[in-house]
């Protein structure tokens, strides 16, 4: 499994566009071939700053996703509303405390 992690930072008055858009549109990165999660957290120190996590079955699929109109149109409308730049990292579980 891969997990994708997307650090994302927001001039504040775009922050409820952002959550709009992350409402509008996780349920069809949820219907990509391969996609089992897609998660928002928000910075408790700089609410200014989101990061997603998803959770692909492989490399391929997120690829798939990442490559689709669909991310290019909801990536369009995202990355208008950015203060920095965004940071993203693809990375493979090591260890859990999760028994699952």
């Amino acid at each position: 499994m891969l997990i994708r992690i997307v650090k994302l930072t927001f001039k504040p008055e775009n922050i409820a566009s952002f959550e709009r858009i992350f409402e509008e549109s996780k349920n069809g990165i949820l219907s990509f071939e391969g996609c089992n999660m897609v998660e928002l957290y928000q910075d408790i120190t700089n609410p200014n700053i989101f990061f997603t996590y998803s959770f692909w079955d492989t490399e391929a699929h997120l690829d798939n996703y990442r490559n689709s109109d669909f991310f290019k149109e909801v990536w369009g409308n995202t990355k208008k509303l950015f203060s920095d730049k965004p940071e993203a990292w693809s990375v493979h579980k090591i260890q859990s405390t999760n028994p699952s």
